[in-house]
């Protein structure tokens, strides 16, 4: 979190906004740019949301407009679930932000 809201050369810096909903979240991500992140936690040892009917139809659109979806260490398009409502920890949003947060993962 502290690399978003490091000031760039322009002179600009991220902030940070959680609705509470992923899908309006992500819709944000999708006009303005930037990530969500839901990662695993102590309590939540395999993440909270659903791969099969909440991270897979989200990672499919933010792809297709050419961002990237991953669990941290692989895509979540290519995880094949084990059972009905797997969990996973997600960051989802625009390439480079996601790749960004993969280094420190």
């Amino acid at each position: 979190m502290d690399h978003c809201f490091k000031e760039t050369a322009n002179g600009t810096s991220y902030g940070y906004r959680y609705v509470g909903s992923m899908v309006a979240d992500i819709h944000r991500n999708l006009l303005k740019g930037g990530i969500f992140m839901y990662p695993k936690t102590s309590d939540s040892a395999d993440g909270k949301l659903r791969l099969v009917y909440e991270c897979n139809p989200m990672a499919y659109i933010v792809e297709q407009a050419g961002g990237r979806a991953t669990n941290g260490k692989e895509r979540i398009m290519e995880i094949q679930p084990k059972k009905l409502h797997q969990r996973t920890p997600i960051f989802i949003g625009s390439e480079d932000m996601v790749l960004e947060a993969e280094k420190y993962l």
